[in-house]
């Protein structure tokens, strides 16, 4: 009886904090616009008895996925997020890596200051942490002045609302949970391995790219499932760093929950999204299991 339990309140959280709030999006994505409270019909009448749950059903319609196939906006947004999404983690492993690395060769009793170095940004609000590269990269800001004080540059550059503010925001952003993983797989490496690597003839280079690469694979798959899961559907970042070029779906989902009051079609917009996202999951999933049977 115990280990049922056990076993079941995993499953029954899941069934809370995720299964039941899924239902009801997709319920309000089947669901037409209308002028009252809550926003959309058709709402379940059980007083109703038998009747109503049918008359309920009945209602229920995919206007709204047939809808999103119809505009070309939202196809976009999708297909730029995606993309944004993708070449932040690229850059964020690029960044990330060298970090991880460093602190995986240093010695045993830097590495908890390292890891607390890591780790310090998450003690400040994250609105905060944004709104601060607003200050940094805008005509005025710190960026610019530096760069004008060195005499890189004659004038200021057009960093803040651009995409290059977006990519700069997300790599900060979700840079420790890049660093974390990696760090992790790198840590546990038995150096022994390079230094045969090293007597059997490789250069530093070669015994890097044929020994370390390969062992931090899992660590660096983590990491880039990590980065790009929560990325692809930000919504802080891409509005207050981004410009009206920049065109994700997390500020499609704003714009029609809290602008056009769309409820129904905001609700197909994330059903979709989450639908996108199933497949890093599910492979993230896979590989954290196969990686806990190699280590049992």
């Amino acid at each position: 009886m115990r280990r049922w339990l056990l076993i079941g309140i995993p499953y029954l959280w899941l069934l809370a904090l995720f299964l039941v709030p899924f239902l009801i999006v997709l319920k309000i994505s089947l669901s037409d616009v209308a002028l009252a409270r809550p926003p959309y019909l058709p709402q379940l009448d059980l007083s109703a008895g038998w009747e109503g749950i049918k008359t309920f059903f009945a209602g229920l319609d995919f206007d709204n996925f047939v809808f999103l196939t119809t505009d070309d906006l939202y196809w976009r947004a999708y297909i730029s997020s995606v993309q944004i999404a993708g070449l932040a983690t690229l850059f964020t492993l690029l960044v990330g890596y060298p970090i991880a690395y460093g602190m995986a060769m240093a010695p045993d009793h830097w590495r908890p200051t390292l890891m607390l170095l890591v780790i310090l940004p998450f003690w400040t609000s994250f609105l905060i942490r944004v709104y601060s590269w607003m200050g940094i990269l805008s005509s005025e800001g710190l960026l610019n002045q530096f760069l004008l004080w060195i005499g890189l540059i004659d004038q200021p550059l057009t960093i803040l609302n651009t995409n290059v503010a977006v990519y700069i925001g997300i790599v900060y952003t979700y840079l420790p949970f890049m660093i974390l993983p990696i760090y992790a797989t790198l840590e546990k490496m038995d150096g022994a391995l390079l230094e045969a690597a090293e007597d059997l003839g490789c250069s530093r280079l070669t015994a890097f790219w044929l020994i370390t690469i390969p062992l931090s694979k899992q660590g660096i798959i983590a990491g880039c499932f990590l980065v790009f899961i929560p990325t692809i559907g930000e919504f802080v970042i891409p509005s207050l760093l981004g410009g009206s070029g920049t065109l994700m779906i997390g500020k499609i989902l704003w714009e029609e929950f809290f602008n056009n009051r769309d409820w129904p079609v905001a609700s197909a917009v994330a059903v979709v999204l989450l639908l996108i996202l199933i497949v890093p999951i599910i492979l993230f999933q896979r590989n954290e299991q196969k990686q806990r049977e190699r280590e049992g």
